[in-house]
């Protein structure tokens, strides 16, 4: 069975390097099926070479999308050298289209170090997974590995990238049951952490 190493979201395209994850997020969409947007089953058999990848983003033909967005099954930073290194290609032979990560945000802990700076001049945008305004809500909804300290770990990343990164923003997901307050806790986050917030209604994506 193929791999479905990109494909299509809205006119972007959505680049799947890995299934690993540190997280188990209540809301994600692998625990809603294998697929986002109608694309095929994004599980990946293996994890694609970079040359791989690299090779499924040409056939796409990149200049035909609005950007590139490190964005799969999983966590992107799960392969940091590689993320990078396809964003170096990236940038060198498509200087104008625009690249962005979506994350959680946990590079450093997983690296197990400081990790905002590799994405100078490589990612033009980063949409972090803020999802919660405590860290225990965090770890209720997320369920990382990292446990508690993941929590202050995503927040100083955040604080860190922005020097490295023009665009910041970070995300969280609301249901029609989600408190009002608890979106201005966020956004005040934000606010203090001097990026912007985007707040996401709860569906089957991986947008």
């Amino acid at each position: 069975m193929a791999m479905t190493v990109v494909y299509d979201v809205k006119g972007g395209l959505y680049v799947n390097l890995t299934n690993r994850c540190p997280c188990s997020c209540r809301f994600c969409i692998r625990s809603n099926g294998e697929g986002a947007y109608g694309s095929d089953p994004l599980w990946l058999e293996r994890e694609p070479t970079r040359q791989e990848v690299i090779g499924a983003i040409e056939a796409a033909d990149p200049p035909l999308y609005s950007e590139i967005v490190f964005c799969g099954y999983g966590e992107p930073t799960e392969r940091l050298d590689d993320l990078v290194a396809i964003a170096q290609y990236l940038k060198s032979k498509y200087p104008s289209l625009p690249i962005r990560l979506n994350t959680n945000g946990l590079s450093d802990l997983i690296a197990g170090e400081p990790t905002a700076q590799r994405f100078k001049g490589v990612i033009d945008t980063i949409s972090i997974s803020l999802n919660a305004s405590t860290a225990e809500a965090y770890c209720e909804m997320c369920r990382p590995r990292f446990g508690r300290k993941s929590y202050e770990a995503m927040l100083s990343f955040t604080s860190q990238v922005r020097d490295f990164v023009p665009e910041v923003v970070m995300s969280i997901v609301a249901t029609s049951d989600t408190p009002e307050t608890e979106i201005a806790a966020c956004r005040d986050i934000c606010n203090n952490l001097g990026v912007s917030l985007r707040v996401r209604t709860y569906i089957s994506s991986a947008d």
